[in-house]
């Protein structure tokens, strides 16, 4: 296959360590298109990157979504390969996440880090949030994926630039690969190798505060995805507190005659809203159907 219609593109922020090596192992492989979106270095990982012959992509924010975002609008190449530059990754498996979208077969190739996790790659701790989310996400969307938060995928040009992306951080993940089954794109998982961090390096992930960002955004676009859930979770959550508050009313009312006007009237608004919540999130979910039957209408028209 061809490597003069593939942009290989790394997202960087201070990677001297391992930027060069990637790079070099990508050319060494063939593909001349390398370009990096850095997002303000303060290492030479911008000098190191040029030296060894990527393009450079100075970001006009900060984030890796926002990056991403930039720098998606400015690539001219079919294909789009995108993987980390902090050496955890095998760009030598870089024909196999490209080989689905080049042979028609999907227009979205997500990279399996558990299909071939090194030992130690990943924490206990990381591992477990990313076995959550994975089937937090499986709930809400109804598709079963193994690593929606990998760092190496392989796009089209074309299915990249149809996603509506806004989270600026590590959320991004996550993000695209929602969005690419809201637009239906089709999305197929490789098995990959996952090495741990070259020595000297250090993560930007921090696992609390960016595992509730995704987690959030997850939930969040689950209200034109998937609306009975947004809806119908926060619905129950009203209606179950109005039950509850009318228990204790109840109660009162029942055993010692006690009237509690104002809590009453709180009960019937927390039921009344619940209820609306809830229907709500059945004519959302007849719109997103809908949504869904004609997205993969216009994808068939463009075949």
């Amino acid at each position: 296959m061809s490597h003069e219609d593939v942009c290989v593109l790394i997202p960087t922020l201070n990677e001297e360590e391992s930027i060069e090596s990637v790079i070099r192992e990508f050319k060494a492989l063939g593909y001349e298109n390398i370009l990096l979106v850095d997002g303000h270095s303060t290492d030479a990982t911008v000098e190191k990157a040029r030296a060894a012959g990527a393009r450079i992509f100075l970001q006009s924010g900060s984030g890796k979504g926002q990056a991403l975002k930039e720098v998606f609008e400015q690539i001219e190449e079919e294909y789009i390969l995108l993987i980390d530059g902090d050496g955890t990754y095998s760009p030598g498996e870089a024909s196999s996440l490209l080989e689905p979208v080049q042979k028609g077969r999907a227009d979205h190739v997500v990279g399996n880090r558990f299909g071939k996790l090194q030992g130690g790659a990943l924490k206990k701790l990381n591992m477990i949030g990313n076995k959550m989310i994975n089937r937090f996400f499986a709930l809400i969307y109804g598709i079963h994926l193994t690593d929606i938060l990998s760092g190496y995928r392989a796009f089209t040009t074309e299915g990249i630039r149809l996603l509506d992306l806004s989270t600026p951080g590590f959320e991004i993940e996550s993000e695209i690969t929602i969005e690419s089954v809201k637009k239906g794109l089709r999305i197929a998982e490789i098995p990959i190798t996952y090495k741990s961090r070259p020595a000297g390096t250090k993560t930007k992930l921090h696992p609390f505060r960016d595992g509730l960002k995704i987690i959030l955004t997850i939930f969040r676009m689950a209200k034109t995805e998937n609306p009975m859930f947004f809806f119908g979770l926060i619905g129950s959550i009203f209606g179950m507190a109005g039950f509850l508050v009318g228990l204790y009313v109840a109660r009162d009312w029942f055993m010692w005659r006690i009237e509690h006007i104002p809590l009453t009237i709180l009960t019937a608004i927390l039921i009344i809203v619940g209820i609306q919540l809830f229907i709500i999130g059945l004519l959302g979910d007849v719109m997103a159907s809908l949504h869904r039957d004609m997205m993969r209408e216009l994808h068939r028209t463009r075949k």
